[in-house]
């Protein structure tokens, strides 16, 4: 483990100092830069001006696609071995 980084991070015109890993300063950056983008597009697109209201907004769209992300992947894995268990069914049959 390496030396930790001292970085800021701006976020909604406010600075966040952190110690991070080097490994993850990229990837906070580009979240910070993620998060920003989607303050504008909330901000000119429903006319919210309230930091604080816009900030929940992007934290509800981040969580929902975490959480549908994982719906899709439990989704994927369920139909994976439904396959799977046919393809074993198959094979016995035709083995046996």
């Amino acid at each position: 483990m390496g030396e930790k980084l001292k970085i800021k991070i701006s976020i909604a015109d406010r600075v966040y100092p952190l110690t991070v890993e080097p490994e993850q300063e990229e990837g906070l950056r580009k979240a910070a830069k993620t998060i920003d983008v989607l303050i504008k597009q909330f901000e000119q697109n429903y006319a919210v001006r309230d930091k604080q209201d816009v900030l929940a907004m992007c934290a509800l769209q981040f969580a929902s696609k975490v959480e549908q992300e994982g719906i899709d992947t439990n989704k994927t894995s369920e139909e994976m071995e439904e396959r799977l268990k046919n393809l074993d069914a198959m094979l016995s049959k035709h083995l046996g």
